[in-house]
């Protein structure tokens, strides 16, 4: 919440969508700043809050926010692609989308997965049977890795202007994962630059280079990113598919 709100400091005041809400602090701290702050939650802490599933198409009309916020709300959802979706078609071109959820990405994460076959704060044996109709929080079932969650986000009108993290997981590592990230540097770049990288993107390619070996990504808990709506996509993948 620290890193979020102080990308909105000094700006001009805003209206934001705050989903989901939770219990309401990052809202508090917007306003406290000028902004105005919609929120939007399954749950109902307030009696202002709106409430929302986020599964479903969201209750705002297309461009009707100048910033987007969804801190650790992605991983809740059974379709997150759809979720990212609406995130970008109720905010106005030019506007910002944050996201937030944990890095699956991270060394730490990565050997947990290694060893265990599961992934850093997706633990199977801690997830409620929850009937297909009961509306409820289905917690941590949908990992979504920066990749994807790039290529959604541009898919749907979004450009990525930036990447962060809360903090560090699990410092004492840190020898183990210089080592790591030493080992597969050449294999890495191979990926990104190889003969067979598209050439005509190699300026995406070394962001994405850029950002897969950041701090951010490698060692950080949670993954921050930061997208400006480019463009309003009218008419979604979706529509009419059956």
């Amino acid at each position: 919440m620290r890193r979020v709100i102080q990308s909105f400091v000094g700006k001009p005041p805003m209206r934001m969508l705050d989903i989901p809400a939770g219990a309401g602090q990052l809202s508090d701290a917007l306003r406290e700043l000028g902004h105005e702050v919609v929120c939007a939650d399954l749950a109902q802490a307030r009696p202002d809050y709106v409430r929302v599933d986020m599964n479903h198409d969201l209750p705002f009309e297309d461009a009707s926010f100048d910033a987007v916020l969804c801190l650790e709300g992605l991983e809740h959802m059974l379709e997150p692609d759809h979720l990212i979706k609406e995130l970008l078609r109720v905010c106005r071109v030019g506007g910002m989308v944050v996201l937030s959820t944990p890095n699956v990405l991270s060394y730490y994460s990565r050997l947990q997965f290694l060893l265990t076959g599961t992934l850093y704060q997706f633990l199977p044996a801690n997830v409620r049977e929850i009937g297909r109709d009961e509306l409820t929080d289905r917690f941590h079932i949908a990992p979504v890795d920066y990749l994807r969650l790039r290529y959604m986000a541009e898919y749907f009108g979004g450009r990525v202007e930036s990447i962060a993290t809360d903090k560090y997981k699990r410092k004492v590592l840190m020898p183990l994962y210089v080592l790591i990230w030493l080992l597969g540097l050449p294999w890495a770049l191979w990926i990104f630059f190889g003969p067979w990288a598209n050439r005509e993107h190699m300026g995406r390619n070394r962001e994405m280079f850029s950002h897969i070996n950041s701090p951010a990504l490698l060692f950080g808990r949670s993954l921050v990113m930061f997208l400006r709506k480019v463009e309003h996509v009218r008419r979604m993948p979706s529509d009419g598919i059956n």
